[in-house]
């Protein structure tokens, strides 16, 4: 099991080096068991073009910040930390989620991960010492049994990351939808 594992997680691996560079791109329709659908294209820079319009403003807002330096309390393109991307991104529809993200971990419905969809919100415990949700992420896509997320990491800033990753991965708590 554990072989097939690597074996699975090197394969994905090297298929994104090789996909890197690759300007061709793909359209993605998915429903959720909500049915809430979304038509995602995805390429090296990632078009997100859900159904929903509130999704698609909130996850272009976010996205727009791609690229910015992690600042604690920040919410601008000078800084912004994880909850700050996610309560700025949310802002853009007029909806308002707490400054936190613990606070923002208790709002709206707790989802499974095959509920998942672009729009909805991870939350992590990156600090195993305090067993704290402490980071917040926002989904941009899923494609099968991967989930994208934006977010603002400390040594890296406003970057899209995979679930699948080790680290996120281990260190993911739940999804909620706050839509």
């Amino acid at each position: 099991m554990k072989k097939a594992f690597k074996l699975l997680f090197l394969s994905f691996f090297a298929l994104s080096i090789i996909s890197c560079g690759s300007s061709r791109s793909k359209v993605i329709t998915t429903k959720s068991e909500d049915n809430r659908s979304e038509r995602v294209s995805h390429s090296r820079n990632t078009e997100i073009e859900p159904v929903d319009n509130k999704v698609y403003n909130i996850i272009s807002k976010a996205k727009s910040f791609e690229g910015t330096r992690y600042k604690y309390g920040g919410t601008t393109k000078r800084g912004m930390d994880c909850s700050g991307l996610i309560y700025t991104a949310f802002l853009e529809e007029e909806i308002a989620v707490p400054r936190t993200s613990r606070a923002m971990s208790l709002e709206g419905e707790r989802l499974y991960m095959k509920q998942v969809t672009p729009g909805d919100l991870l939350f992590f415990e990156t600090d195993k010492n305090r067993k704290v949700i402490n980071h917040v992420g926002l989904v941009v896509e899923r494609e099968r049994e991967n989930i994208y997320f934006i977010h603002s990491s400390t040594s890296r800033g406003v970057i899209i990351s995979s679930l699948s990753e080790p680290y996120w991965n281990g260190a993911f708590v739940m999804a909620r939808r706050i839509l």
